[in-house]
């Protein structure tokens, strides 16, 4: 029997698999199994959910395709090497997303602005970032995301705000803070946000619900 058609929430996770990833390249592939093994449990809030996953480093791949995640049986390998472009992470974000509202509205569903969490724990390439960005915020581009910013490590507070949609959606780890574990800290508001977002599609409500990671701070309050 066919599913009923429902609104939809389309989530990205988009991680940076840079070279300076490599001590806790684990805890991020640690912290993707967890969320899948929660979401099984939250079957409302799934069914509400698709997940995609894209890892960047010089260059951006889609690592999960839009999926439901009661399809997924094992979330990807993330691996760190090489740079770190944030321009090849948005330009695929800009390129990628339109296609995968548009597979979501013809299999019948009704489709909400798309979430983009978005983790890196360093500073960008010298290349045009911000211009990539502002395609990719545009109020021209019809399906622009809402976009959650996670800083970790060596990441800079000031472009951790800019890449947000608005400064409520940037955090930014403690100083000094353990890198690994504010990555698993990362996942486990990942959990929450698509837990409680779905649950409020679910019951009628259009929003997107963004939770602040145990141990960060918003990156706004860290600006001087």
């Amino acid at each position: 029997m066919a599913e009923p058609i429902a609104a939809v929430l389309p989530v990205y996770f988009v991680a940076d698999e840079s070279g300076s990833m490599a001590g806790v390249i684990g805890d991020l592939n640690q912290g993707l199994t967890s969320l899948l093994d929660a979401m099984a449990k939250q079957t409302m809030a799934s069914a509400k959910v698709r997940f995609s996953v894209i890892g960047f480093s010089d260059t951006a791949s889609c690592r999960l395709p839009m999926s439901h995640l009661r399809d997924v049986n094992e979330m990807p390998k993330l691996s760190a090497y090489n740079t770190t472009s944030y321009v090849a992470a948005f330009q695929h974000l800009r390129k990628q997303i339109p296609i995968d509202v548009a597979a979501l509205i013809a299999a019948g569903n009704q489709v909400h602005r798309p979430a983009v969490f978005f983790l890196t724990d360093g500073l960008p390439n010298e290349e045009d970032w911000p211009g990539a960005l502002a395609e990719l915020k545009s109020p021209e581009f019809r399906e622009r995301p809402n976009i959650l910013a996670f800083g970790v490590g060596n990441a800079d507070p000031e472009t951790i705000v800019r890449i947000a949609t608005s400064a409520e959606y940037a955090y930014q780890a403690a100083e000094g803070a353990d890198t690994g574990r504010a990555i698993a800290r990362v996942c486990e508001s990942l959990t929450r946000s698509i837990v409680n977002s779905g649950n409020a599609l679910a019951s009628g409500k259009a929003e997107l619900v963004g939770e602040r990671p145990e141990g960060f701070r918003l990156a706004a309050d860290l600006l001087t």
